[in-house]
């Protein structure tokens, strides 16, 4: 194996323990809520935490990989990441559940990092693919980390699941310590402030990235928001538990690691990034939409498939236009721009939806999630012509 492919396997290794401990605590975390005596807003906030906390941290992760190389980043994530298991496994009350959720949303923001350290590596063209690399780890580790989760508690017992996800963390500290070289050079290194979220208005301010940036917060905001909705619905009309909600995220990991993993690069060869972008939003916002009329469980598996694959086809087409369209001294920055957008969007939506759920219905909150992404649809309209070589001077609206 040569050495960039190796690299690109460590990375793909790391996004991919992220989404298992991500995906590890979806069908246990009630449970484990509930046994410390949380009621709805105590659930509410753990997930509210773990996004807020990933919304500071890649937006200075990203800066910070700018200023020291993506290497360091990387690695002090994966041990903050173990830690964060641990603290889960053990967690003895409520509070230090939430601790644990916010070590691990803090080391979560790595995803701009490691986004970073891919186009750092990959040429222009090889991009999107590169990202697409990325995206099919998010899928599998949907695939794995519900399946781990829901297994090892069940049988094992409650602290399985949590030393499982640091052991493997542990594991992916040492390969990469091993293989990882460091993929900035030191001439496209800048300093910049840390604690600035000015880089976000700045990429905002950017003609040809703003379209790209709504999208990065639109999307998310509705999916996210779709994902709290969704399990409140089928409870309640379909009598759906933690099993069924688990093999729901099963079909949505398994299309995206296949879509992502092997479907995606040839397709965006002969469409182009921009092209997968659009349909990707547009297909998530009519299959969201379309949710409140399916009348049985199958047809709510049975409609996941074109949702998922539509999500499948969005982000590492987002990720690799972000990427093509920013200079290279500044990769992480932007990439960081792009993934604390969606961290902002995966906050808010979830107490957006689940506020219109009880206040509006079941219908309404699936379709005003659906408008939301229509809208990111229609963002993405805006965007001008792909070019292989990253813009060096910015244009301001």
């Amino acid at each position: 194996m040569s050495a960039s492919r190796a690299r690109l396997g460590v990375i793909f290794f790391t996004v991919l323990i992220d989404l298992i401990g991500f995906g590890i605590v979806l069908p246990i975390l009630p449970v484990y809520a509930q046994r410390f005596g949380a009621h709805g807003i105590g659930y509410g906030a753990l997930i509210f935490i773990f996004s807020a906390m990933q919304f500071l941290a890649t937006a200075l992760l990203g800066r910070v990989s700018d200023r020291i190389g993506r290497r360091p980043i990387l690695l002090t994530t994966m041990l903050i990441n173990a830690a964060g298991y641990v603290l889960f496994a053990v967690a003895p009350s409520y509070w230090w559940l939430f601790v644990a959720r916010v070590i691990s949303g803090c080391a979560s923001g790595n995803i701009s990092a490691a986004q970073a350290y891919v186009a750092d590596i990959t040429t222009p063209a090889e991009r999107s693919r590169g990202m697409g690399m990325i995206g099919a780890a998010f899928g599998i580790g949907f695939v794995l980390g519900p399946l781990i989760g829901g297994l090892a508690d069940h049988y094992i017992g409650h602290l399985a699941p949590g030393l499982i996800a640091a052991g493997l963390s542990i594991v992916n500290f040492f390969s990469a310590s091993a293989i990882l070289q460091e993929s900035l050079a030191v001439e496209h290194r800048t300093t910049r402030p840390l604690f600035d979220f000015g880089h976000m208005v700045e990429a905002l301010a950017r003609k040809q990235l703003r379209p790209l940036m709504l999208v990065w917060l639109l999307a998310p905001f509705a999916f996210s928001g779709y994902t709290v909705v969704l399990p409140l619905h089928t409870t309640k009309l379909f009598d759906w538990g933690a099993k069924e909600l688990g093999w729901l995220f099963v079909v949505i990991g398994v299309i995206a690691a296949i879509v992502q993993g092997f479907l995606f690069g040839k397709i965006e060869r002969r469409t182009g990034a921009r092209a997968l972008l659009v349909v990707g939003l547009f297909g998530m916002a009519i299959s969201i939409a379309a949710v409140p009329y399916l009348g049985s469980s199958f047809l709510v598996y049975v409609w996941t498939v074109p949702l998922a694959f539509s999500n499948s086809l969005f982000s590492p087409a987002a990720s690799g236009l972000v990427s093509i369209y920013a200079d290279p001294t500044e990769q992480g920055t932007i990439l960081g721009a792009a993934q604390a957008f969606a961290a902002l969007g995966r906050t808010a939506g979830p107490l957006a939806m689940g506020w219109a759920y009880d206040a509006l219905g079941s219908r309404s909150s699936f379709l005003l999630a659906g408008g939301v992404m229509l809208l990111g649809g229609l963002m993405s309209l805006g965007l001008g012509p792909v070019s292989h070589a990253p813009t060096r001077a910015p244009e301001a609206a």
